[in-house]
């Protein structure tokens, strides 16, 4: 009862006679405006998590109250808070009896408990607007247009803290200081920690990005806190730069005190570069070419020529086929095989990654003719259409923005609506043939918004609406290709790039937004540029054009930040993304088999399952014997080692769907399984080739390291192998072509074999 007289003198003090011209409650301008609801109230419920996914902005509410999820839709908020529940929520006679302020502040009961404290300036402004008259949102209120932060960087070290502030401007040129009703995040908690009200405190060493959202924008600045022990300059001064690449991640290795490691032998190189870029091992002969060319430029020649070959054809087209969900899990089998055929042909002909993408979203006409029109096959509800191909070319998810405005990111329902009705006029029917599709863009169709139950205007995000009568899918093709948009050359880049480091600049790769800023902006930026303008080739007046694949490739390959050691040094050990060394990582799981059927000589057989999308039986046949696991244009085959070691299902765009991870069950299957047993038993493989031969024991071991792992086993090794087969020898249970078996198991299942280094 206390509690309640309190509240009724607090709501008492604050009637509009009470307030000079002057006054102002904390965050309103001193320009004699009242609260605003659209402005001042719904960040002050936000930031109190009443209109949270835990409270009142469940998809079904709590307690009866039901409100937009971190206030998407102030006017239906509005409604609710004033006019339902009797308009007991806020009471205009009584304000102070208004259960807006009775409940939060628990002289009422609250299932949500304390959210509100009688002398905190939420609870003042909260009392101010209710006493004023509870004015609603309205079509003339000043709108926010950008927020910043301050300050943008610093550099401090463990255990020194420091506030950010958050300041808000709007469209009528007014600012306010947010900082208050602002969400604090730190994507590295571990380096710095940040508290509700925007105190960070430094906790260890690296680099932390501090988002700071209000509203529905976003902002981030970055805390740095350099490792203790200093680096000479002269590390940075004397370590290898051959491009861009090098200069920006030596600058950002300088500024947080980590060393790089040294570059990596010819041997490990060649390993790496082969099974990065067309996922297959050199052979021997490849190998000894390679050791002994004399030539400076060794490597980049050696790049040149992986570009240009079939496996990486292969490789990259089975990558892609990866990302645009090619299987005839949804296609048809002559449409998968039409859509593949598209992707691998685009690979060879390595075609500008604008002109594959404005290819793919403009495609018309039969889906077996032209292999992209699968696209549209494949995404045929709407939603999904743009919600996969803002995954697929823009490296972001905005499905969140389906149902509500995007809780990470800046994006509001209504643009989510406005984009998706770029894609309500296509139609499809079905052809004369079996399998067959016609695509085509339709002159009139609408999709309505989810809540609002209108159609928004055709608009890509944060971009104009498209003029009427253009062909929409064309309009939003050339707004995602042109040079200035900001995400598409960064969504691609950041892919390509985490194939060869490892780790995206983004990561993962398909989550590029504000709150989840590249580990180095700066050579992001720089690759993206790059990547889109045209450039010299070397020939005089030679000229490649913008969006260049394989060039991309060439320049990240080429780069000394590609080509250092794994090898960690004690100051950089625990660096797992500023790339100061070579980041270690498994195979991906079509490689390793491929490898397992190249080091043995025994090729995998692959039955294809054809799921069949008209409710038919199942067909299942064979691909020719030595078909390759990455020359499959479709994941509809049975293969436990593919599925133990993560290969996706394709059924989500998302690089989620392939898993890395090392597990138990591939341990297993490496013991126990079939795959690599029946390999190394067969009688037709390299094995039996060499038992025929009588090749001896060194050599056998020499081989084996030569094939599987790009070098000769060193004194240690060849010496440990050596001891097994000398022992093994004296045993008359051990045959000798079971000895070759162990040395290639216990080769093929290591750590090395297994892991690009």
């Amino acid at each position: 009862m206390k509690r309640l007289f309190a509240i009724i003198g607090a709501v008492g003090c604050f009637l509009p006679t009470c307030l000079s011209a002057q006054e102002s409650v904390v965050g309103i301008p001193k320009t004699g405006s009242e609260p605003s609801f659209r402005n001042h109230v719904i960040p002050i419920l936000t930031r109190i998590g009443c209109n949270s996914g835990a409270c009142h902005g469940a998809l079904a509410g709590k307690g009866g109250l039901k409100l937009s999820l971190r206030g998407y839709a102030p006017e239906d908020d509005y409604f609710v808070l004033t006019r339902q529940a009797n308009a007991r929520r806020v009471n205009l006679g009584e304000p102070a009896r208004s259960l807006m302020l009775l409940k939060p502040t628990l002289a009422l009961p609250h299932g949500g408990g304390l959210k509100l404290d009688v002398e905190s300036p939420e609870y003042r402004l909260l009392a101010e607007w209710i006493a004023q008259g509870a004015p609603g949102p309205s079509p003339n209120d000043p709108r926010i247009a950008r927020i910043e932060v301050s300050p943008t960087h610093k550099i401090l070290k463990p255990n020194d803290t420091m506030q950010v502030k958050a300041r808000a401007f709007y469209s009528d040129g007014h600012q306010e200081d947010v900082t208050r009703w602002a969400r604090f995040t730190s994507s590295e908690d571990l380096v710095a920690g940040v508290d509700e009200n925007g105190l960070v405190k430094v906790l260890g060493h690296g680099e932390a990005a501090i988002s700071v959202a209000f509203a529905n924008l976003v902002a981030t600045m970055r805390v740095a806190s350099p490792f203790a022990e200093p680096v000479d300059p002269k590390v940075f001064a004397q370590s290898p730069r051959h491009n861009f690449i090098d200069e920006l991640v030596l600058k950002k290795l300088e500024s947080l005190r980590i060393p790089p490691s040294p570059q990596c032998s010819d041997q490990e190189f060649i390993r790496r570069a082969y099974l990065d870029a067309a996922g297959i091992l050199p052979t021997p002969e490849e190998q000894r070419q390679f050791l002994k060319d004399a030539r400076p430029d060794r490597r980049a020649q050696l790049i040149d020529k992986l570009v240009d070959r079939p496996e990486f054809v292969d490789y990259w087209s089975y990558k892609w086929s990866d990302v645009l969900l090619i299987s005839s899990r949804k296609l048809p089998q002559p449409a998968m095989r039409a859509f593949y055929q598209y992707v691998r042909q685009s690979v060879a002909d390595n075609k500008p990654w604008d002109q594959f993408a404005h290819g793919i979203l403009t495609a018309q006409g039969s889906n077996l003719q032209n292999g992209a029109a699968n696209y549209f096959v494949l995404h045929k509800e709407i939603s999904d259409l743009t919600e996969s191909t803002s995954v697929t070319f823009l490296g972001m998810s905005v499905t969140c923005a389906r149902c509500h405005n995007h809780p990470l990111e800046k994006w509001t329902q209504d643009q989510y609506w406005a984009m998706a009705n770029l894609f309500a006029r296509v139609g499809i029917k079905n052809g004369d043939r079996g399998g067959e599709f016609l695509v085509q863009s339709l002159a009139d169709g609408d999709v309505l918004h989810l809540r609002r139950g209108i159609p928004m205007p055709p608009a890509p995000l944060d971009a104009r609406p498209a003029p009427p009568g253009q062909d929409r899918r064309r309009y939003f093709a050339e707004w995602l290709t042109a040079p200035d948009n900001p995400y598409f050359a960064k969504a691609f880049v950041n892919r390509v790039w985490r194939n060869f480091m490892g780790r995206g600049l983004v990561e993962a790769e398909d989550d590029l937004r504000q709150t989840n800023p590249a580990s180095n902006e700066e050579l992001l930026d720089a690759l993206a540029k790059d990547f889109i303008s045209p450039s010299p080739l070397g020939g005089k007046g030679t000229v490649r054009g913008g969006y260049d694949v394989k060039a991309l490739m060439r320049t990240i390959m080429n780069s000394a930040a590609y080509q250092r050691s794994a090898v960690p040094l004690a100051a950089n050990k625990a660096d797992d993304r500023y790339y100061a060394r070579y980041l270690i990582r498994r195979l991906p799981a079509e490689v390793v088999l491929d490898a397992y059927s190249y080091v043995t000589k025994v090729p995998t057989a692959f039955t294809k399952v054809s799921v069949g999308t008209s409710g038919g039986d199942a067909k299942t046949g064979d691909y020719p014997l030595g078909t390759r696991a990455l020359q499959l244009p479709d994941t509809q085959l049975v293969s436990q080692f593919l599925d133990a070691f993560g290969r996706p299902e394709r059924e989500q765009t998302c690089s989620c769907e392939r898993q890395q991870e090392s597990s138990v069950t591939q341990a297993l299957h490496l013991n126990n399984g079939q795959t690599l047993n029946d390999k190394l038993r067969a009688k037709n493989s390299r094995i039996e080739e060499w038992h025929k031969e009588k090749i001896g024991d060194q050599e056998a071991i020499r081989r084996m390291f030569e094939l599987a792992l790009c070098r000769p086993p060193n004194a240690a090794e060849e010496g440990r192998f050596l001891k097994i087969f000398a022992e093994a020898a004296r045993d008359p249970q051990t045959t000798r072509r079971e000895l070759l078996e162990d040395l290639f198991w216990s080769v093929l299942t290591g750590r090395e074999f297994l892991f690009n280094r």
